[in-house]
C-alpha cells in the first residue's frame, strides 16, 4: 500500500499600518504544518514536485525560496553588515513609509524612498546635510539626526519639506540653524554648540505651528527673537544667557497682553539672575525655572 503523504503551508500575511512611535515592526512571517496522513517522511522530492512559482507583486518566487526563509535560526546571529554601498533598504530597515537606518555607522544621508515619511538616523557618523539629500523626499514628516557629527547643514537642505512636523538635530556639532520648514511643530537641537549669532532674527517667526522648541545645553548669550505665539515649551536651560529684554516674551507697550500658550520655560543653568527682569514675565502664566537670587 502506497504512503499518502499531504503537505500543507500556511502563510499568514500581517498587515502593515502607518508608524507611530514608539514603532514596533511587524514583518511577513511564514509557518509550515507538516501532517503525514500515514507513515513516511517528508522527502526532497516532494519538494521538488510544489515547486511552483509564487506570484507576488509580479515577482516570481519559488516554493524553494519561501522555504530558504525559514531556515537555520543561527543565522539571525550574523552581526549586521557595514558596508554603506548597500542599497538603502537592505543597509537600513524599510516598513511603511519608514527608514530605520540607526547605529550603522553612515557618513552621509543614504538615498530615500520616494515615499518615506519618517526617517530614523540616529547615532551615526554623520558630518554634513545635502540640499540634495532631500530634494526628491517632500513626504517627510518627521526626521531624527540625534547623536550624530554634524557640522554643517548646507543651505535649503529642508526648504522642500512642505510636511515636515519633527526635526531633531540633537547631540551634533552644530554653530548655526539651518533655516526651517515651515508646519514644524516640533524642533529639537539640544547640546550642540550653538551661539545668538547662529540664529537668525526671524529663525522662528513664521513657524505658526511651532509648540515645542528645544535649545538647551548650548552656547546662547540671548534668548532668540521673535518666538511664535504657537509656542507651549521652551528649553534654554544651560546655556550662557546674561540678557533679557521686556519684548523677549512680552510686549512692552501693551500691558494687557498674556501669552495664554506657553506652559514651560526653563532657564536654569544661565548666569543670569531672572529676579532682575520681573517685568519681561508679566504676560505669563508661570515663571520660568532659573535663578532668581
Amino acid at each position: 500500500m502506497e504512503t499518502l503523504q499531504a503537505t500543507f503551508f500556511l502563510f499568514v500575511f500581517v498587515p502593515l499600518v502607518n508608524p507611530a512611535p514608539p514603532l514596533q515592526q511587524e514583518s511577513l512571517q511564514f509557518y509550515e504544518y507538516d501532517t503525514d496522513v500515514s507513515m513516511g517522511s517528508l522527502t526532497q522530492q516532494d519538494y521538488e514536485m510544489q515547486s511552483k512559482d509564487i506570484r507576488k507583486d509580479g515577482t516570481n518566487v519559488s516554493l524553494d525560496t519561501s522555504l530558504m526563509l525559514q531556515s537555520d535560526d543561527s543565522q539571525l546571529d550574523v552581526p549586521p553588515t557595514k558596508d554603506t554601498n548597500l542599497p538603502t533598504c537592505l543597509l537600513c530597515v524599510c516598513l511603511s513609509g519608514s527608514v530605520y537606518c540607526e547605529e550603522i555607522d553612515i557618513e552621509a544621508v543614504p538615498p530615500l524612498p520616494k515615499e518615506t515619511a519618517y526617517l530614523y538616523a540616529r547615532f551615526n557618523k554623520i558630518k554634513r546635510i545635502a540640499a540634495s539629500d532631500f530634494a526628491d523626499i517632500t513626504t517627510l514628516r518627521r526626521i531624527d539626526f540625534s547623536g550624530n557629527r554634524i557640522e554643517e547643514i548646507e543651505d535649503g537642505a529642508f526648504s522642500k519639506l512642505l510636511l515636515l512636523e519633527e526635526l531633531s538635530l540633537a547631540e551634533n556639532r552644530l554653530v548655526k540653524l539651518p533655516v526651517l520648514p515651515p508646519k514644524l511643530t516640533t524642533f529639537n537641537a539640544n547640546q550642540n554648540r550653538i551661539k545668538s549669532r547662529g540664529i537668525k532674527a526671524n529663525a522662528f517667526k513664521k513657524l505658526t505651528n511651532l509648540a515645542y522648541l528645544y535649545l538647551g545645553h548650548n552656547a546662547l548669550e540671548s534668548v532668540p527673537l521673535n518666538l511664535p505665539e504657537s509656542l507651549r515649551i521652551l528649553h534654554l536651560q544651560y546655556n550662557n544667557i546674561t540678557t533679557i529684554t521686556d519684548d523677549t516674551f512680552c510686549k512692552s507697550n501693551n500691558t494687557r497682553y498674556i501669552r495664554t500658550r506657553m506652559d514651560e520655560i526653563r532657564m536654569e543653568g544661565n548666569p543670569i539672575v531672572l529676579a532682575k527682569h520681573v517685568n519681561a514675565f508679566s504676560c505669563l502664566r508661570m515663571l520660568p525655572v532659573g535663578t532668581y537670587y
